[in-house]
């Protein structure tokens, strides 16, 4: 039996080719969006075949319901839950300056970058904890958190995100301290810049800043 994996934000960027090396890896995997099916079933589609199983459902990790009916469904396709990667995970409609930033973009981020993961996280871990119970010589279950080098880099233009990024970080350190007595590993990941959607709309800015030498002889990362 293989691996299972559940990959928020599965869809595109980086979630893509999480999804992408996990099946190449051997891994199950199931790819949740939030409002692309027709991408979601693209890369489900490149990831099945040779053996590996690969499913897509539709759920916003900021819902309750659909936090639950999301770890249903993967209950319910694959039976188990080796490894949670959250990914998803979205930037603010506009950069504003944080003298002018409001309040619902801040709830809009945090809501979805923060509180979603965190209690996506929380369900997750109850699940690997009683997987572990009934089945104490398998390996446990892992969680890996894609943050962003934004939970410690300020930036004035988009305040919101980078605070719901640094509690995303503070997130990944709470429940690797707490699940370490069942042996279930906690990781966080925090890409730089990287070519997605998120960054397409400032792309030319971002060249500039590195041609100028923003970061140390890279040019944009890629998915």
């Amino acid at each position: 039996m293989n691996p299972t994996a559940l990959i928020t934000g599965g869809s595109r960027g980086i979630g893509r080719g999480i999804a992408l090396a996990l099946a190449r890896a051997g891994w199950d995997v199931l790819i949740n969006f939030r409002s692309n099916e027709d991408t979601a079933r693209e890369t489900a589609k490149e990831c099945a075949g040779n053996g590996i199983r690969a499913e897509v459902f539709q759920a916003d990790i900021a819902n309750v319901n659909d936090r639950e009916n999301l770890l249903k469904a993967i209950q319910e396709k694959f039976g188990r839950l080796d490894l949670l990667v959250n990914n998803a995970g979205v930037a603010p409609t506009e950069r504003v300056d944080i003298l002018e930033a409001n309040e619902e973009s801040f709830d809009r981020l945090i809501s979805i970058n923060t509180k979603g993961p965190y209690f996506l996280t929380q369900a997750a871990a109850r699940w690997m904890i009683e997987q572990a119970r009934l089945r104490p010589t398998e390996p446990r279950g892992q969680i890996v958190t894609i943050s962003s080098i934004s939970a410690y880099t300020a930036s004035v233009s988009r305040g919101d995100y980078c605070v719901s990024k640094a509690g995303l970080s503070m997130m990944i350190k709470l429940f690797a301290a707490r699940l370490a007595e069942f042996g279930i590993n906690v990781f966080e990941i925090r890409p730089g810049i990287i070519a997605t959607d998120m960054t397409a709309g400032v792309k030319e800015k971002y060249d500039g800043l590195i041609v100028n030498g923003f970061v140390a002889d890279r040019p944009m990362g890629h998915a």
